[in-house]
């Protein structure tokens, strides 16, 4: 792929106990789970975590046979091994998601979520997506939404500059997007996905009701207001389902790795992997399977 769009990297970074980990966000791990299990089937085959970092989601995948955790980020990828690495079910993989290392019809299901806000080329995501899912694959895709109550408010207060209800994806801070719920859907349609029931969430992430109202008051209120979704999406995180159609042939049992500069198969030997058909080498390292830069160009 040329002119490869920019990509959000987390290398080194502390973003497990600097936004996580006893940081009060409580309510927003437990409404998005709500969210996940129900739009996400319980147990397949292969699963793909897009933007996976620490696997914070990891233990709602157990259902599944292999499970990917993928992300840019190859040192929190070490921080969800330390936790699931002796599970034979996971497998580590630090790659641009704009280049996945997977043979064509691989996933049987796919989830994003809390990542596409990253994504500068939403398009050419959805297109490698589309290339690696089975047939009749599953998408369970998060989004940030631009067109919530509170970009709506602060827009007629003449507190932000851009429109809330333009089609565009506005970049609000670098690398980081909020995107219109129709351009979502637009896009997935020519990824030949298609969207099906949305939820919403995050209903009430404000910080005077997370301190003055209990957890699980908040969850279960919002775990309601979640299925007025297929209706209107106005609040800052919308789920979507998405099935991709049959027209994708279903990888071989035998294959799962592909080069992601010439999509050759490839297989491992000895911690390596080398395509034989551009002859570049890619390496396993501490379990994390690195697809970032080749060994050898």
């Amino acid at each position: 792929m040329t002119n490869m769009p920019r990509v959000c990297d987390y290398e080194g970074s502390d973003y497990r106990t600097r936004f996580w980990e006893n940081q009060g966000r409580e309510y927003e791990d437990q409404v998005e789970r709500i969210a996940l299990r129900r739009l996400m089937p319980a147990t397949g085959g292969t699963l793909l975590d897009i933007g996976a970092g620490f696997g914070r989601y990891a233990d709602e995948f157990l259902g599944y046979q292999k499970v990917v955790l993928l992300d840019f980020s190859a040192s929190l990828l070490r921080e969800a091994r330390e936790r699931w690495g002796n599970d034979p079910r996971f497998i580590y993989v630090a790659a641009n998601w704009y280049q996945m290392p997977f043979v064509d019809g691989l996933f049987n299901t796919m989830v994003q979520l809390r990542t596409i806000h990253h994504a500068e080329n939403v398009p050419g995501l959805f297109h490698e997506l589309g290339r690696i899912a089975a047939p009749r694959g599953t998408y369970v895709l998060e989004f940030a939404n631009k067109l919530n109550l509170k970009a709506i408010a602060r827009y007629g207060l003449r507190q932000q500059p851009w429109s809330p209800f333009t089609r565009e994806p506005v970049e609000f801070v670098e690398m980081n997007f909020n995107f219109n719920p129709g351009y979502i859907r637009d896009h997935l349609k020519v990824a030949q996905f298609k969207p099906g029931r949305t939820l919403t969430a995050s209903h009430f992430r404000m910080g005077v009701l997370k301190s003055n109202v209990p957890t699980g008051l908040l969850v279960k209120l919002d775990s309601l207001a979640q299925l007025t979704g297929n209706w209107w999406q106005l609040t800052p995180s919308v789920f979507v389902h998405n099935q991709h159609p049959a027209t994708n042939t279903a990888a071989p049992d035998h294959l799962f790795f592909a080069c992601p500069t010439c999509r050759t198969p490839i297989n491992e030997v000895d911690n390596q992997l080398t395509c034989s058909g551009c002859g570049a080498v890619w390496g396993n390292e501490d379990g994390v399977y690195n697809f970032k830069q080749p060994i050898t160009p």
